[in-house]
């Protein structure tokens, strides 16, 4: 049973949505209906993979493979390793949680609820694809319904033109939803232009007879191959997990987008390009990881730095957020860069603490804008006298973004910064504490300035506290940030387990370049 485990995890969101094609659009009970078994199926066998992975063997477990080009050794193999399994979990929980989130979303529910299952199975298929072929066909399932479900869903706010260039922004609608979903997808997809370039190199340099990503790692590549190939990896990848200065299609699409979106989005998407970079690019390619290895972790000191002054300096909500997950993504990519136990353990934990965070602070703002009608910050005030649980919930978020200890954010920026003064980077490490203080104080600003301040002023006489489905996001990502923060062995002794047999063959190869 176990052997199609995976099959079934990674299917069952988009049979879902096949599923939903088929129900009238009026029938809305019966969407919400279809959608919630298939967001709990998936959730269903994210357990049951998480409770099946023997931790004592290791390695990758529940191989299932199928048969789709055998002439260029194309195959849908599926198989688990010990950072699959929270990443599988975390994107079961952000589903679950965002379809709740978007129980009484309009117009066109039953098209929202398609594209948001079919980009789930895309991004579950990314985290256990053992061909790199499937590997890249599912991380593009995973990023194109991005441009229908901002473009379609999302909210604009206009910028205003100004400046010797304001025609060109009068002409682009800078700010607008169609905007941000064509800047997204653009930028986007010139990253999967260049991960293909380096996916075809890995392929023939490999004697063009599999896309494994087994034999693929067992194969030595020539020096060009792995300088160039590393690099297009990394900015590729790099895109989508936010780096700089390739970000900035992430502020706009995360503002833009609908609720359930910006949780999925930050929660799990920008971590496909985190560990792509990681998995193919440095697994595979670790000599090109040896050249580049300085140029990764420079960038990621900007990403913390830049993004968190960044987001200091937002006056509108979702864009505090958006700037703060650059930031954060900064933290996971430094962890990949320090090539330690420690570092590449944060890296991974925070893929899953950000997520949990992200998905809680845009389920949070979709509440507060849904009831203001404001994103704008110092227009708020005493939200708290009429909105106690989303106060206390946005808190716990607060405080797990600035890295309270007993919370999961602290103990994925706490093993980073560690790996990062073991591999004798003490900039690095700096560069990050510099990053997780400037967090603390916009995250308690803005909390203090929406929840804790005078007010609220009459324009929101209106407001109510969370209440029915709502409860159900709120309640389990916050209850994961705690749990996860006093008790991380339970996704450390599973992320352990693939670190400790990659990163050998990696280290390897580019200790000295840390010298």
């Amino acid at each position: 049973m176990s052997q199609h485990l995976l099959d079934f995890t990674v299917a069952a969101p988009a049979f879902a949505a096949l599923l939903l094609l088929f129900i009238p659009v009026r029938a809305m009970n019966v969407v919400r209906g279809v959608s919630l078994v298939g967001a709990l199926a998936h959730l269903g066998g994210a357990i049951a993979v998480a409770l099946n992975y023997d931790r004592a063997v290791g390695g990758v477990q529940m191989v299932s493979t199928h048969a789709v080009v055998p002439s260029m050794g194309i195959a849908l193999t599926f198989g688990v390793d010990g950072w699959g399994v929270p990443l599988l979990l975390l994107t079961a929980v952000m589903l679950t949680t965002g379809v709740f989130a978007s129980w009484n979303v309009q117009p066109r529910a039953r098209d929202f609820f398609v594209l948001l299952l079919l980009l789930t199975s895309g991004v579950a298929g990314v985290f256990v694809s053992l061909d790199l072929f499937i590997f890249f066909l599912c991380y593009e399932i995973a990023v194109l319904p991005m441009y229908l479900l901002i473009a379609i869903w999302g909210t604009a706010k206009k910028v205003e033109a100004a400046g010797p260039f304001r025609f060109v922004w009068k002409m682009l609608d800078v700010g607008g939803k169609e905007y941000a979903a064509m800047k997204l997808t653009l930028m986007l997809l010139a990253g999967s232009a260049l991960i293909l370039a380096a996916m075809l190199a890995l392929y023939t340099g490999a004697g063009s007879t599999s896309f494994d990503l087994r034999h693929l790692a067992m194969t030595t590549y020539a020096p060009s191959v792995q300088t160039w190939g590393f690099l297009a990896i990394w900015i590729g990848f790099g895109a989508l997990a936010g780096v700089w200065p390739f970000h900035t299609w992430s502020p706009d699409g995360h503002a833009a987008a609908p609720t359930a979106v910006s949780m999925l989005h930050a929660g799990v998407l920008m971590k496909l390009g985190a560990f792509g970079v990681i998995r193919i690019g440095m697994i595979l390619l670790p000599e090109g990881a040896r050249d580049w290895v300085w140029l990764v972790g420079s960038v990621a000191m900007i990403n913390i730095v830049y993004g968190a002054m960044s987001a200091m300096a937002q006056k509108d909500l979702k864009y505090i957020v958006a700037y703060s997950s650059v930031s954060h993504m900064g933290v996971v990519m430094l962890g990949a860069a320090t090539l330690t136990i420690n570092g590449w353990n944060g890296a991974v934990f925070q893929m899953v603490a950000h997520g949990l965070m992200t998905g809680l602070f845009f389920a949070l703002v979709g509440l507060v804008y849904g009831r203001s009608h404001s994103r704008w910050v110092p227009d708020m005030g005493g939200f708290a006298n009429k909105m106690p649980a989303v106060a206390v919930f946005f808190t716990i978020a607060s405080l797990s973004s600035l890295g309270l200890p007993g919370l999961a954010g602290f103990v994925a920026e706490f093993l980073v910064f560690l790996g990062a003064w073991q591999s004798g980077q003490v900039i690095w490490a700096v560069a990050g504490l510099v990053g997780a203080f400037v967090t603390a104080v916009y995250v308690l600003r803005a909390s203090k300035s929406i929840f804790w301040g005078p007010g609220p002023s009459e324009q929101f006489h209106d407001l109510t506290d969370a209440h029915g489905t709502e409860w159900v996001a709120l309640t389990v990502l916050a209850t994961a940030l705690i749990v996860l923060g006093i008790w991380p062995r339970l996704g450390l002794d599973f992320i352990d387990i693939a670190t400790s047999e990659y990163l050998p063959a990696v280290a390897q190869q580019t200790l000295e370049a840390l010298r």
